[in-house]
């Protein structure tokens, strides 16, 4: 019986039938440079065994699905630091309003009495027992008689006084909407910036994924190939030994 001639591997420096020879010149570039990382000696005319070959196949797709989860979770991470960022511009705003004077304070306060209801009943029940009094009670000795030249003093002087404090609180509140609206256009701006950057990221992640399973695709291919070439020479040598 003829001895079936064989071959060294490069690799791994077993001998195997030559049916099993694969040359390096055929085999794709991706799976060549894996190959070559762990067998840097490896060159083109040096030939490998089909089995050999298909345990780099499925190293290569392993590492390869290995590195895609770890590519979204790095996506995931920068898009979360980013709402985390915007998050601070947001909150700039009560760290400045809890950081406002005590003058501040009470000019808010005058501002938002003097422009209520309240204020306004409570005003105009004082005018009208001030005139009840000096007209009714006091009628022989009133102490501010008509025209109430005190009580226009009063007023004159209560709004001088109150104008001013108004005026300043709607000043500062004019600088916090100021501050606020600033703070808008630099979370909208970022927010446009993240979502095209975003989107120019899932596109390269796509065009990425997309020629990458096209050359996994192959690969399964070519392994499925020589899968059923070993399934065919087995029959046939299944065949030749009943024949016998």
């Amino acid at each position: 019986m003829k001895k079936e001639s064989t071959f060294k591997s490069a690799i791994s420096g077993i001998e195997y039938a030559d049916t099993e020879k694969v040359s390096c010149k055929i085999i794709s570039k991706s799976i060549y440079e894996l190959m070559k990382k762990e067998h840097p000696k490896l060159k083109e005319r040096d030939f490998i065994a089909s089995k050999e070959l298909n345990l780099y196949r499925e190293k290569y797709i392993a590492n390869y699905l290995t590195k895609g989860i770890g590519e979204l979770s790095v996506l995931e991470s920068k898009v979360m630091s980013s709402f985390n960022e915007n998050q601070l511009i947001v909150n700039k705003l009560e760290d400045e309003s809890s950081a406002i004077t005590f003058g501040q304070k009470i000019a808010d306060k005058v501002a938002s009495f003097g422009g209520s209801w309240t204020f306004i009943i409570t005003f105009f029940l004082f005018i009208l027992i001030w005139i009840v009094i000096n007209i009714w009670f006091l009628m022989s000795k009133p102490f501010d008689p008509y025209p109430f030249i005190l009580l226009n003093l009063i007023l004159s002087c209560l709004a001088a006084i109150q104008a001013p404090i108004i005026m300043m609180s709607q000043n500062r509140q004019e600088q916090k909407d100021r501050i606020r609206a600033e703070h808008d256009y630099k979370i909208n701006l970022k927010a446009e910036l993240e979502i095209k950057l975003l989107s120019e990221k899932m596109d390269h992640l796509l065009v990425h994924q997309s020629k990458k399973l096209l050359e996994i695709q192959e690969l399964q291919t070519d392994y499925l190939e020589d899968l059923m070439k070993q399934f065919k020479k087995l029959e046939l040598q299944n065949s030749r030994s009943g024949n016998e």
